[in-house]
């Protein structure tokens, strides 16, 4: 540890904590970045694939801080496959579920890993 005078203790401490929100803002910002990558992988891989056109429209847009991800293509088209809907004639097309699966995947895990950066400071 640094020798440091006693008037220049009020400067050093908010330098560390400034120092320690910077990296855990970085490591947190990366980590958000990161599964959000994965949840539109993933779902990529899990949407149907009748011509290929729909699972290639997924895209991770940012929203402040939030990472928003949908279907740039088809985007009024994702809850109708997701869940499955009514036709015309009667009846229900079947659901395929993919974007929600995707999140359970990844984004349920995402909170802990939140934690476990902030404690160690940035650290993963």
């Amino acid at each position: 540890m640094a020798d440091i005078r006693i008037d220049q203790l009020a400067a050093a401490i908010a330098g560390a904590v400034r120092d320690y929100t910077e990296d855990v803002s970085e490591a947190i910002e990366r980590k958000v970045d990161a599964t959000a990558k994965e949840i539109q992988d993933e779902a990529n891989r899990l949407a149907p694939k009748h011509t290929g056109k729909y699972a290639k429209g997924f895209k991770v847009t940012k929203n402040g801080t939030r990472r928003v991800i949908w279907n740039k293509k088809d985007s009024r088209r994702v809850h109708l496959l997701e869940y499955g809907h009514a036709k015309r004639g009667g009846g229900r097309v079947r659901a395929y579920p993919h974007l929600r699966p995707a999140y359970d995947k990844f984004g349920a895990k995402l909170p802990a890993d939140l934690k476990r950066i902030i404690q160690n400071g940035g650290g993963t």
